[in-house]
């Protein structure tokens, strides 16, 4: 029933969302746009998507490596293809994480290093991202003159980027009750494996890279997805919008962030003195790029031996 209620309300507010973000937005100018051209660009938005994953499975081996959960670049490429289905798909309050999860549990690592290399791949992610954000300001400030705009963008990033340091700074304070107590034992050995991470010499520069290059490319997919529309929107204004509309999209509120996305990408577009209407088309665009990366993981899970397995062997923790 909890799981029922969960993806209940998941879905009412991603409707209520799009209904709010769609009035204005003619869907029928917004399919007269799309043509053979837009096909080519509809396609290297698909590719580039895929290279995203891709980098993200770079960086979530490095990270499961520290955690104990040590994963192929096949295999992670495999587990990250059915994280997106089930994120992209299903109603579900599951997620594409724990799907993660359960799949690298399975494969032999266990239910703690599994949930230490997803949560501290996640935080490093949401990190890098404030980070970007940060670093993009004056530019962003340039660009979106409107008060409650800047507002909203200094809370939101500034609120990321708190938690992130919070977090690191857990793993690294002296305090032994931090490491036995049950509310923080397992948050403090994951920010001590964020620390060590990021911090040493061998993993911290790739990390780095690959946190920056998942991020620049999700601008560029947003990029393509523009051109495919020809909307009259530059590079450098996608670059300052979109990392912030990705960070609130992050909140697990809705289904695959449908209706989050698209009433953020509107209000940032209006902050910015562009068409709402064109933040909202970019925003649908997006997402369909991602449904149908998400089609591709579903059938990578429906062949997986994973699923002709799922359910027979044990999942033991280490100790």
């Amino acid at each position: 029933m909890r799981r029922i209620l969960l993806s209940a309300i998941k879905i009412l507010i991603s409707a209520a969302l799009l209904y709010f973000s769609l009035r204005k937005v003619n869907l029928y100018d917004l399919a007269a746009r799309l043509n053979v051209e837009s096909v080519g660009w509809i396609a290297l938005a698909i590719a580039v998507l895929f290279l995203q994953i891709f980098i993200g499975v770079l960086r979530w081996r490095e990270i499961s490596s520290e955690c104990g959960a040590p994963i192929e670049v096949r295999q992670g490429m495999r587990f990250n293809l059915i994280g997106t289905f089930f994120n992209q798909t299903l109603p579900s309050s599951i997620g594409g994480d724990a799907v993660r999860l359960w799949l690298v549990a399975r494969a032999g690592a266990g239910w703690r290093a599994a949930t230490y290399s997803i949560f501290v791949d996640r935080a490093i992610g949401l990190i890098a991202l404030a980070i970007v954000i940060v670093a993009s300001l004056p530019w962003s400030y340039h660009l979106i003159t409107d008060p409650a705009g800047r507002s909203a963008l200094l809370l939101v990033d500034f609120a990321a980027l708190a938690a992130g340091v919070g977090f690191l700074l857990l793993g690294v304070l002296p305090f032994p009750w931090l490491k036995t107590w049950w509310a923080t034992h397992h948050i403090h050995a994951c920010a001590v494996i964020a620390n060590r991470v990021i911090f040493s010499r061998k993993h911290g520069p790739k990390i780095a890279i690959l946190s920056l290059l998942v991020h620049v490319l999700a601008v560029v997919i947003a990029w393509c997805v523009v051109q495919s529309i020809a909307a009259p929107v530059s590079f450098s204004q996608v670059f300052q919008l979109m990392p912030p509309v990705m960070l609130i999209t992050m909140l697990p509120i809705s289904i695959a962030g449908w209706g989050v996305r698209e009433a953020t990408m509107g209000l940032a577009f209006g902050y910015a003195g562009l068409m709402a209407t064109e933040g909202v088309n970019m925003s649908l665009l997006f997402g369909a790029v991602s449904f149908l990366v998400g089609i591709f993981g579903g059938l990578v899970w429906i062949f997986s031996p994973e699923k002709a397995a799922q359910g027979e062997a044990p999942i033991e923790v280490p100790k």
